[in-house]
Parts: C-alpha cells; structure tokens; sequence
C-alpha cells in the first residue's frame, strides 16, 4: 500500500480553530501540504501556526514567550549543540503554560564539519517550512503503523519583522536563492530570520546520560543505531547523526525506562536535516504523480481545497479556464489550463526545463520529457508571431500565409473546443512566457496575433502576447484517458502518429487516407479546417500488447495533436 501525504483537511483545520475560540481574522494557508492559521502582527513579524499549536494558540504569541526580553531572560535555558536552540516555558494564560523549545532556523548556512563527513557534503539545512512538513509526514505515517521513536510536536514558525544582511546571519546568497525558487506557496525572505517552536520531550539526551552513568557508552551506540534503523524503516534519515539528538526518559531512580515492550523509551529530536531515504522520495514521486492524475480530471469542474495564493489569479482566456502566475525562477509567466491551484506547481519550468527530452520531430522544437515529479509532458515552442515558411504562388500555402500561426492561446482554445464537440485531441496542459527577452527580425515577424491579442492583458495590465517573449504550449503525453488514468495509474497506451503508423505498416495506404478524410470532413462539419493537414497531425493508439485500437466499427481511434493552422471557416 502506498503510504500517503499528510491526509489533513482544511475543513478540519477550520472546525479546530472553532473549537479553540479562534475568530479566523488570519489567514489559512497550506505550505508543502502543512495547514498554518497564519497572523501577522503590526511590527510586520509573522506567527504560523499548526494544528499542534492551535491549542495553545495564546500561549504561543511571541509577547508570552521570546520577545519579552525579562521573560527571556529568566525563562529561557541554552541548550546544548552548534545551533541557537532554547528550552523556555510560555506565560500563563487563562491559568495554563506550555514548555516549548525554540531554535532558529539555519537555512542557507553552511553545515558545521561537512567537509570530513560524505553525508553532509551535499545536504542543505531545511527551511522551517521543509523542516515541519517532514516532521508531519513523518507522525502522519508512525499513525499508520507502530515506531519506537517519539517525534516532537511542530507548534509554530515565527518570523520578526527585524531585517539583516544574509551575512549577518551566516547565510549564503546563493544557497538562499535555490530555497527561494523551491517555495512558491510561501514568500520565503532571506533579510528575515525565522524560528521553530516545538513542544518540549522530556527527558535527557543519550550523550548526557552515558556522562552520568546512566548509559554504558555501548548502549548509548545501540540506542542511536536503533533509532536510526526505525527512522529509516519509515522511509526517513537524520543526516547528522548524534547521541545529542536521542532522548531517554530515566525513571524516578535514575534508571532507563522501558516501555510495556520491554525496549528503551526514546525520542528524536533535531530535525534541520531531515530528509527522505531515496526509497521514500520514490514513493512520494508516486503518491504525488496520483495527485496530478486526480487533479488533472476534475481541472475544469471545480477549484482545489485551497485559497489561491496572492500569487495566482483566476482567468480566462478565449473561453478557456487558466490558473495564472510568475514563474519565479525565471521571470517568466505561467497559465495552467483548469481552475485548480494545486496543478500550478507541476509546470513550473524547473520542474520540467532542464530534465531529459527526447526530440519527437525533425521540423519543429517539439519535446518529450519526464518532469521531476514523474509526469510525462510533451511541450513544444510557439510559431505565433514567425511567419510560415511557404510561397505565396501556390494557393494552398497562400491560405497560410494569409492566416499565420495560431497563437498558444488559440491552440488551447480550439483544443478545448474540439473535445467539448466530441472531436477526440490531446490534452492541453499549460502554456509558459519565457522571462529571457528574444528578438524577432521584421523579415520573418508576423504582426498579427500581436494586433489580435491587444484585448487580453495579463492581471498586472501587460499584453499576455508579447514580441519580445517566446512561447512554449505544454501538453500531456498521451498514453491514456485522464479518467482511466485516475482510476488505476498502469496500463499505458502508446500514441503513434498516422503517417508513422502507416510506415510501419500498421495501417494500409488506404487506411491512411480514410483517416486523414475522416477527419477533414469532422472538422468541416463544426467550421473548421486545418489549412496544412498531415498524417503528423493524427495520433492513434496502440495498447500494451503493440495493437491498434479501434472503435466499435474497427476505424482506429485517432486523437488531433498538431493546432498551429486550423482556422474557422468564414
């Protein structure tokens, strides 16, 4: 069975916050499938909160427990380690107090001694909101079956509004940059620091306890390597394993306490560089890749169980749904075909740019590719605003001339179209605006989608077709229907395109142009043509055994895959 994300509901989160009192003038925000009530005070620092902290939702201001320099003072206790991390009891507030270990976080640092160390050489120190969304994956799945190590409880992340050089807080600008360009559900600020609440294990560390002879030295190896076998048995590994980040809980005699077992009761703490095994980030890769599945059938229907974020508007497009953002990473924009949020991420061009391809023509800049989140995408770069390459003197390529290439967003939208009508196509994904500017020569630059477009602006006023700005149309792979797909992720199809299929030998000569007719006529019967028709433009289907699929009647399922010239008849 696949272990799943954190299976938390926003309703639930709702009706927490309800029984706890909490008036929801925050904000509910879901980072790395953590939910957060997130407050934000007037001295422009943050408190997020999770479902662990809402109860001691008032306890947790930072007034009650780190900003009060005399409470500090007298409240707080250093705890050992190389990191700034404080054992501290909060005020008492309707008679009740919580003790809570606080450490700020040190993302974008170097790792203290990872030059001597093969394990630390590549990690990073987890930002607080990769740090929590860990932890919680990690207690959802201890729920789900027995583990002998205890997890602390994530309660809070609180951000001053202070600001300081990144140097000042040892942070590297370049390492802050690639956490900057992972966070796109949260602004992560580098000028800020941020800071972990976790709620109090009591107990000591197994290092401390080997001094006071509680532990023999042998012991205290065998309880650090159990721990990390039933981490990694979880899929989970601590990269800077130490007997300072074990907790064991001595009896009233000063003795090792054992749980009903019979084995050593222990906890973990520490978890700035936890990370997935490479077997779990496998599974995650699957669990996720369901997700999109899921999400990509109902993209139209209905939006996702989230608010959209400040950073993506609700828009539409030559009748077409688009979520629509900044590519941050590249200062490119982004419109994500469907109402649902949640789908936004997957296109991002980090997720897809740099992976392996495979060039699927000869003619054109038409690429497949496994993105990082195990999707298959097919994306292909724009024509609009190129003029075709045909003479005039012949009548049909005139038609082309005269017409253009379509624009992404016309592709798209006949896209749609044709299947609402029950013309069968691929499926449109998404639709990517280059950040880096490319200039057009006049010789070769057809104005006029760019006069077309002039109505459609993106939400910040700017034309969503510009001159300067190439553009890349993002389509599913087609090995299957997103409804099968969704039901049971297995038992692909493999698309073929007729001219292929034909030169293989799959289809007769005779086929090939019934099928090519047949789709003509089928376009004619809606008003549209495809003014540079081909057996390119056509894809069929074969199933896992190499065979052709074909309808009740034997003519073979065919899919439309190529938009760049159809045009409505006048």
């Amino acid at each position: 069975m696949i272990q799943t994300l954190n299976k938390y509901t926003i309703s639930q989160f709702k009706k927490l916050l309800t029984k706890y009192g909490i008036t929801i003038d925050g904000e509910i925000e879901r980072i790395f499938d953590v939910y957060y009530y997130h407050i934000q005070y007037e001295d422009n620092s943050d408190l997020y909160i999770t479902k662990f902290g809402v109860p001691f939702y008032e306890n947790l201001s930072p007034d009650n427990f780190l900003t009060d320099e005399n409470w500090f003072k007298n409240n707080a206790i250093r705890l050992s380690g190389t990191s700034a991390t404080y054992k501290i009891r909060t005020k008492e507030v309707y008679g009740r107090y919580k003790e809570v270990v606080i450490k700020y976080n040190r993302m974008g640092q170097d790792i203290p001694g990872s030059d001597g160390s093969e394990d630390l050489m590549s990690a990073e120190f987890n930002s607080p909101f990769e740090e929590f969304s860990l932890v919680m994956e990690l207690k959802g799945l201890k729920l789900e079956s027995p583990c002998g190590v205890i997890t602390q409880k994530p309660l809070a992340i609180y951000v001053p509004g202070e600001r300081f050089d990144p140097w000042r807080m040892g942070r590297k600008e370049y390492k802050m940059k690639k956490k900057l360009e992972t966070h796109h559900e949260v602004e992560l600020d580098m000028f800020r620091s941020y800071v972990v609440v976790y709620e109090w294990i009591n107990g000591i560390d197994a290092a401390f306890a080997c001094r006071e002879g509680i532990l023999e030295e042998e012991q205290m190896v065998a309880l650090t390597l159990k721990a990390e076998k039933e981490m990694k048995d979880k899929g989970f590994v601590v990269k800077d394993r130490k007997p300072h980040h074990i907790i064991i809980r001595p009896d009233w005699h000063g003795k090792l306490a054992y749980n009903e077992n019979e084995k050593v009761r222990c906890g973990i703490v520490d978890y700035e560089l936890l990370a997935r095994t490479p077997e779990r980030e496998e599974t995650m890769k699957k669990i996720k890749r369901l997700s999109y599945l899921a999400k990509q059938k109902d993209r139209f229907t209905k939006k996702s169980g989230t608010r959209f974020l400040p950073h993506l508007k609700q828009v539409n497009i030559l009748g077409v749904d688009y979520v629509y953002g900044h590519a941050e990473s590249t200062h490119g924009a982004l419109w994500v075909v469907g109402r649902d949020a949640d789908l936004f991420d997957y296109f991002l061009p980090e997720r897809w740019e740099h992976t392996p391809r495979t060039k699927l023509s000869a003619h054109h800049e038409i690429h497949h590719t496994l993105t990082k989140d195990n999707i298959h995408l097919v994306w292909k770069v724009s024509k609009v605003g190129m003029l075709p390459d045909v003479d005039p003197f012949v009548e049909e390529e005139r038609k082309i001339l005269e017409h253009g290439f379509n624009s992404p967003f016309e592709e798209i939208s006949f896209a749609i179209e044709l299947s609402k009508k029950g013309i069968r196509t691929v499926y449109p994904r998404a639709i990517y605006m280059f950040g880096k500017k490319t200039a057009i020569s006049d010789s070769v630059l057809d104005n006029s989608r760019y006069m077309s477009h002039r109505q459609y602006s993106m939400p910040d006023g700017d034309p969503i077709l510009k001159k300067d700005h190439n553009y890349i149309i993002i389509w599913g792979y087609w090995n299957g229907p997103d409804e099968k797909l969704a039901e049971k992720d297995g038992d692909y199809l493999e698309g073929i395109s007729a001219l292929r299929a034909y030169g293989k030998g799959i289809i007769t000569r005779e086929e090939y142009i019934a099928l090519l007719r047949r789709k003509e006529e089928r376009l004619a019967n809606i008003g549209i043509e495809d003014l540079h028709l081909r057996g390119t433009h056509v894809l069929l289907s074969l199933d896992s055994a190499g065979m052709l699929i074909c309808d009740a009647e034997g003519v073979p399922d065919m899919r439309i895959c190529n938009f760049e010239l159809l045009k409505r008849k006048q």
